[in-house]
């Protein structure tokens, strides 16, 4: 399962990498690597967490030539960084890079156990190797995942973009972990748990769109042209009082203008 705007939150912010969760070092692992991807250079940073730094070696400086038209060079020493062709000083850069961004991902904690590395490979390798056993096994991750879509729904106050991102971000947990759900029942659960404002756009969009065929992204694409109007209906909502009456009466004020809805 993948959609267009895969991983959402997922690869976090353009300017942060994605914070590690202790409980899911296997799922920070992935977006971290997916953030590394869409920066300059990245399968150069990749490499640095995956094979090493990039060795400078050893030079020796031309001192001339021999009387003989040899090369006369002079003693051994490291090479520095002014010694790079370009493309070594994009490789050496990225290690740069990618200590950075592994480094940036870690919560305090974490952080303060493996501060006496520099390099990306190592705190990589040290940070698995603290976490990977304490990690959730795939059957309590699932379960957890299970309960976290079962309980979801829009909170008080939410707008839908928050409302979304928070779905979507969900959905992409779960296939993380290669858990699978009908595309119905994604699609269910998205439109059938928002705020009472958006209930006749919902029932406009499964009358003229269907849950099977689309995707919860296609779906949030659809209401999102209609927040300012579900907006209007809240406020009517917020007038009248739960009673049977005043909710018959609510539907009566918003059912003509559910006449001119098209998907």
């Amino acid at each position: 399962m993948s959609s267009n705007s895969d991983d959402i939150q997922a690869a976090g912010s353009d300017t942060r990498p994605p914070m590690l969760d202790r409980t899911d070092y296997e799922s920070w692992s992935q977006r971290i690597r997916l953030y590394c991807r869409g920066k300059e250079n990245g399968l150069l940073i990749l490499q640095s967490i995956d094979q090493g730094p990039f060795e400078l070696g050893t030079t020796r400086n031309t001192l001339g030539t021999t009387p003989e038209g040899g090369v006369l060079l002079g003693p051994e020493r490291p090479r520095t960084y002014e010694d790079l062709s370009d493309t070594e000083k994009k490789r050496y850069d990225a290690d740069v890079r990618a200590t950075n961004i592994v480094l940036q991902g870690l919560p305090k904690d974490i952080y303060k156990l493996i501060n006496h590395n520099i390099e990306a490979k190592a705190i990589w390798d040290n940070v698995k190797m603290l976490l990977a056993g304490s990690e959730l096994t795939k059957e309590d991750r699932e379960s957890q995942l299970y309960d976290e879509f079962e309980r979801f729904k829009m909170l008080p106050g939410e707008n839908i973009n928050e409302y979304y991102v928070r779905f979507h971000k969900l959905v992409n947990d779960m296939r993380n972990i290669r858990m699978t759900m009908p595309n119905i029942q994604l699609n269910s659960k998205f439109v059938n748990n928002m705020s009472p404002e958006w209930d006749r756009f919902v029932t406009t969009v499964k009358l003229n769109k269907g849950l099977k065929e689309t995707n919860h992204e296609q779906l949030y694409a659809y209401l999102k042209q209609h927040e300012k109007h579900a907006a209007q209906d809240r406020l009517i909502i917020e007038r009248i009082t739960p009673a049977t009456n005043d909710q018959l009466a609510f539907v009566s004020t918003v059912q003509p203008h559910a006449q001119s809805l098209h998907v």
